[in-house]
């Protein structure tokens, strides 16, 4: 066989295994979404059909009306959207500081802030139930804000410290000639040639917090300010799980955020090419 012929099947082979984990990849989701369209005569009598007979959005509704799952998204969009966006703020300032002030000190720091993932969460579990509780910040937003940011930001410094390295100290020094401040030259210069890496750090940081699930359970305790990750928990602690309301419930969590990425990816990839050239 000649070398093109070669080349050709082994493309074709990569190809084929890239179909078959991409399937069994969206398989999961894929299910959730079927099953949760499904009766519940549909679900306990034929569950391993991949079509619903019949369709029905009654999951949906009682998932809203009953369980006021709605309550829940918005607790979560509210607490992602806070630590994400204090977040970045910190972690941008804090990258482009340890860039151009302390570069050689800002190296070793960023590696030591990484290594708080080292710990699993259940570690500091008990110190930060002793200091919300101190400061009155138990079963608030606030608090559980103030944990998320413990552990999102130094991740989130740790990746901008390597994009705002990319920035050419040149043209910073010409933005400074004509008179640009630092925080001007921070805000139209370096922070926009690394516009990709925020994007990027931006979306980790809220799918990070969207989805947390283990200081929400800990430290809010108020059916009404739970998140979406806690409220799908509850319905786990029912003596007869509606496996119905379960896989609607666990649409309305995952399906978005799977549309979203898929929407955006392509636009995060040539970005990051477009500033790594830069």
């Amino acid at each position: 066989m000649s070398h093109a012929g070669r080349n050709k099947w082994g493309m074709a082979g990569i190809y084929i295994g890239l179909t078959l984990a991409s399937v069994v990849a969206v398989f999961p989701v894929l299910w959730i979404v079927i099953s949760s369209l499904k009766t519940a005569t549909d679900l306990n009598g034929n569950p391993i059909s991949l079509i619903p007979q019949p369709f029905t959005f009654d999951n949906y509704v009682r998932v809203f009306t009953e369980l006021g799952f709605h309550w829940n998204l918005l607790n979560s969009l509210i607490i992602s959207v806070a630590s994400t966006a204090i977040t970045i703020i910190i972690s941008s300032l804090g990258a482009y500081g340890i860039v151009r002030f302390f570069p050689n000190v800002g190296r070793k720091m960023t590696r030591v802030l990484i290594v708080s993932y080292m710990f699993p969460p259940i570690l500091l579990a008990v110190p930060f139930t002793l200091m919300l509780a101190k400061v009155g910040l138990v079963n608030s937003y606030l608090g559980l804000i103030v944990i998320y940011l413990s552990f999102s930001v130094p991740y989130a410094l740790w990746m901008l410290v390597g994009f705002y390295q990319t920035v050419p100290i040149s043209i910073e020094e010409a933005a400074a000639v004509d008179g640009a401040g630092r925080m001007r030259v921070f805000l139209t210069i370096a922070s926009p040639i690394v516009l990709p890496g925020i994007v990027a750090t931006t979306i980790y940081t809220f799918i990070n917090t969207f989805n947390e699930f283990l200081y929400a359970l800990l430290f809010i305790n108020e059916s009404a300010k739970m998140p979406v990750s806690v409220g799908l928990y509850s319905l786990m602690g029912t003596e007869v799980l509606d496996w119905g309301m379960l896989m609607a419930a666990s649409t309305l969590v995952v399906l978005p955020s799977v549309i979203v990425f898929m929407i955006i990816q392509k636009y995060m990839a040539a970005g990051l090419s477009e500033g790594s050239v830069k």
